[in-house]
């Protein structure tokens, strides 16, 4: 599954199912420990798939994450 950014010519990778629902909860203002309880989780966790989205899109902050969230319909 290709998911695409909020420009017709630039495509993310794809993303897991469990990354897109942990990011998902990151953009809507919830904490690692927020993310991680809801997700059955732990903290760890959530910080490692939050790592590899950033890894796979380039991203370095919480707020591009939150706007890429936004920009995939999450």
């Amino acid at each position: 599954m290709s998911l695409t950014l909020a420009t017709p010519q630039a495509e993310a990778p794809a993303l897991a199912p469990r990354e897109q629902e942990a990011l998902g909860h990151i953009a809507a203002g919830r904490t690692y420990v927020q993310t991680a309880h809801s997700m059955g989780l732990s903290k760890h966790t959530v910080d490692a798939y939050l790592r590899r989205i950033r890894a796979k899109l380039g991203i370095n902050t919480t707020a591009e994450l939150t706007r890429m969230a936004i920009s995939l319909g999450l």
